[in-house]
This record gives C-alpha cells, structure tokens and sequence, in this order.
C-alpha cells in the first residue's frame, strides 16, 4: 500500500473538531501551558481527544447487537525529572483546561528546569499514511447489516458442517490534537475499521471452531467480496482442519512457525521486553545489552508505525512526534530500544516516535506500533522438509509472557504435526513454552516470504489498550518445549 500523496491538514481538521467548537485557539493552549510552568516542571503537554465509534455484530442470521458512542476530552501532563503528574476532563473548555493545568502542578520542584513555556505554537509536520475520513459515515446501516449477512451466506455455503457463524464489524473515527510546551502542536486524523468471523464447524458430534478477519486505517468499503471471501475461506478451512486434529504431541522438539500473525509470538516475547522504560528501570531481559548479540545471524527485528493504512501506523505519535521505523535488532545484534518522550529524555537517547496512549484518559508510554522480522533466504517448502519431527504452528490463540526473564506460554490455534518432512494430521491443544531471548537465538531457518497479518492486532500494556500489526517470515526454531494433550 502506497502512502497517500496528498498532503493533509490534519491540524486544520483538529482544530474545527477539538477547539473551535468549544471556544478555544492557540492561547488557551499557550496559558494553560503557562499555568503549569508558574512552577518549574521539565516538560509539559496537552493531548485533545474526539473519537466516534460504531460496532455491529450478527449471529445466527440476526443483528445480535449494535453500539454507537462519542467520546472526547483532554489530558494534561508535567513532567519534572522522572516524576509525572497526570489530570484529565471529559469536557474542552477553558475552565476544564485551567483546572487541569493547575493540578498537575503538584509536582513542581526547586531547582534547575524550564522556567517558562514557548511563546508559541508551531505546526510539527508528520505522515500521511491514511486519507481523514469518517469510516462510520461511508456506508448507512442497512449497507453495514448486509455487509454481515453477506459474511454469514458465504460461510455457510462453503461446507455443510457449518453450524454456527458469528460477525462483527467495527469503525473508528479518531481527531487528536497535542500542544507540547516545547513550541510544538501537531494532529492527526485517524480512521480504523475491522471485520471478523468465527465459524463453528460441527460433525460426528464434534464441534470445533475457526476465525479470520483484517481492517486498516481506510474505509469500509475495502470490504468488497474478493476480501470477503478470503476472510470466510480462512475461517472455515481452520473450522474443518480442527475437527480432524488429534492430540498433539508433548515435549522438547523443532517448532516451526508460519509467516502473519505467527509474529504475535515475537510482539509479546521479545517487543515488549524491548520497550524503553522497562529498560530504563533494569526490569527487561534485555537490560543494557545495547550491541550485543541477542539472536541468531540473520534474525532482524524492525518496528514501523510508517506502513501506509496499516493498523498499527500513526502519522504522529500520541506526543505529536513523527512516527518511524526502528531497526531493533540487526543480524542478531541489539540496535536499541522503542522510546517515547520521557525515557527518552532520561536515557539521553533520541526520540523513536513510539509514545502510545489509549486515550485522553491515560499517560502515554513507549509502544510497539507494527512490529516484524525481515525476510531471510530459505524457501518455506525446504524449511518443512528439513523437520524430522516437529511442530509446525500456522496460527495462535491466546498467549502471555513474563518481561523480566522473557519466559512465554503461546497456545496454538492451528498447528500440524510434521514427521520425515511432510506434514501428517493436524493437532489441538498444542501450547508452545520458551523463553524470548533464548528462542531468538534458536532460529537456525528464516524463509523468504514475511507477512504482516491481517490488521487485527490489540495490544495490552499496563491496563491500556492500542492497535498494533505484528508479521514475520516462516521461521524454524529449535528446542523449543511443546505441551500438548497427547
């Protein structure tokens, strides 16, 4: 996907949508940056919030539920060494702002740091990765029920075992605005839409269950039938594959892992364990090991927020910074780590365009935004062959992992067992058990065909919530620890 080649003025847009509505201009922004600096803080800043959203789901041929909400308000943050304080309203007005701004005085120290706020604001220029557009108003009702019936006929045409189908359809439209006491005011316009479905395929009293879906930063008609179909063919196909799995296999053994959403694995075991602060607090196993090995030659992680339209991608950070792609680590070398303002700041290194925040409500913080591994040289088919016994891991389910030792626990939605080269039945229950850095230096095969996944990413950090887009190549890794049912 190409960026968009028009220049937007999302700034334009933010401030009709955020502050002239509500009475506000630059110098409301400017005084309540000052209210804060009366005392001496280090760093402050305001981040505007307007986000509408739309969620559809059906099941069993019936529009089961249906949500619609508004949402905006403002955050105010000071920043006085590696001290926060943090106040938010749920209104936009001059009133709301001020009180803010004079709460998060509470942190003022004596002593050195900026003793006054820049005497105005400049327009910081970021991306343009996705055209402004309200998802929600694309298309009416009627069309978004019909797009999910539409889902549901198909499943059910693909195959008679088809028992249950469940769709959902969600639109985000999202105007944020930032006002940083370094002079700097930024904005950004953000779409975000995404179809799901499970399928529930039921033979011999057996039932087992399959699911698939995407979305982006673009509208709802990106939907059309050719994605569609993908979309159910997927889920079906999972459905009917699980109700033939046996119990799989249990113990130490070769684990190969399919290219997409397979990356998920690497998000949780190794991106967060790469984030800025829990690397500035020593709590991270890759603590201090900046130039270091970490993974096998070969193994390159990359994170980059500038994929046009991906789900994960921003134009500007949620601290008004430019978003960028971050090499993390480099044939196996550790190149550095995600950071946002503050750490940044208090590790004296550069910005990465990685501070995240789920809403007005909540502290931003350094976040993955689409998070792979490049592609090596080895056909996927000859990584196959290679296994004598093994797993091969094509999708995920749940998973979770300890940041400071890297240890992981990852079920396996989908998975086959592999014996001589060849794979022989499918298999349920499979969990996959390793340790982040230690698996990274276990891949011995990275094949030629990396894939980003679909767009349907959510990522959890310390009760927040944001998008993100994971991928890699198939990846052959060895001496992992499988538990199984078998």
């Amino acid at each position: 996907m190409k960026p968009v080649e028009n220049a937007i003025d999302h700034l334009s847009i933010a401030r009709e949508t955020l502050l002239a509505p509500n009475g506000l201009d630059e110098s409301h922004l400017l005084h309540a940056l000052g209210e804060i600096f009366a005392h001496r803080v280090d760093y402050a800043d305001l981040y505007f919030q307007f986000t509408r959203s739309e969620a559809w789901s059906l099941e069993e041929g019936i529009v089961k539920s249906g949500s619609f909400g508004i949402e905006q308000g403002v955050g105010v943050r000071a920043v006085a060494g590696d001290k926060t304080a943090f106040a938010y309203s749920d209104e936009i007005n001059a009133a709301a702002l001020g009180a803010a701004a004079q709460a998060t005085r509470t942190i003022a120290r004596q002593g050195s740091g900026r003793v006054r706020v820049a005497g105005a604001l400049g327009g910081a220029h970021g991306h343009s990765l996705y055209l402004p557009r309200d998802p929600i108003v694309a298309i009416d009702a009627k069309a978004k029920i019909a797009l999910l019936e539409k889902v549901e006929r198909a499943a059910r045409a693909r195959d008679p075992r088809v028992a249950q189908v469940m769709a959902g359809l969600a639109a985000e439209y999202d105007v944020v605005l930032v006002a940083r006491s370094d002079g700097r005011i930024a904005a950004d316009v953000r779409p975000l839409v995404r179809l799901s479905v499970v399928v529930i395929a039921e033979a011999n009293g057996r039932r087992e269950q399959g699911h698939a879906g995407g979305g982006g930063r673009f509208d709802l008609d990106y939907f059309d039938d050719t994605v569609i179909s993908g979309y159910v063919d997927h889920a079906v196909d999972a459905a009917l594959v699980n109700l033939e799995s046996r119990p799989a296999p249990a113990g130490t053994m070769t684990v190969v892992l399919g290219p997409g959403w397979p990356g998920v694995l690497l998000h949780e075991a190794i991106g967060h364990g790469l984030e800025g602060d829990f690397n500035r607090k020593g709590s991270s196993a890759f603590a201090g090991r900046i130039g270091e090995r970490v993974a096998a030659p070969g193994v390159t992680v990359v994170d980059d927020g500038t994929i046009a339209g991906r789900r994960g991608s921003l134009n500007i950070d949620d601290e008004g910074n430019a978003t960028q792609s971050n090499v993390l680590i480099e044939d196996g070398v550790l190149r550095g780590y995600l950071q946002d303002t503050l750490n940044a700041r208090l590790m004296r290194v550069p910005v990465t365009g990685n501070g995240r925040r789920e809403s007005f409500a909540h502290l931003p913080m350094p976040r993955m935004t689409n998070t792979y591994m490049l592609n090596g040289e080895r056909d996927p088919g000859e990584i196959l062959e290679s296994v004598e016994r093994g797993l091969y891991a094509v999708n995920f389910g749940g998973g979770q992992v300890d940041i400071t030792n890297g240890k992981f626990v990852f079920s396996a939605s989908e998975a086959y067992w592999v014996e001589g080269g060849r794979i022989r039945f499918p298999v349920k229950g499979a969990t996959i058990i390793g340790n982040g850095p230690d698996a990274l230096t276990r891949v011995s095969m990275i094949g030629g065909d990396m894939r980003l996944d679909t767009g349907v990413g959510t990522c959890g950090k310390d009760g927040q919530s944001v998008p993100v887009g994971v991928g890699q190549p198939t990846l052959r890794i060895e001496g992992l620890t499988v538990g199984g049912t078998g």
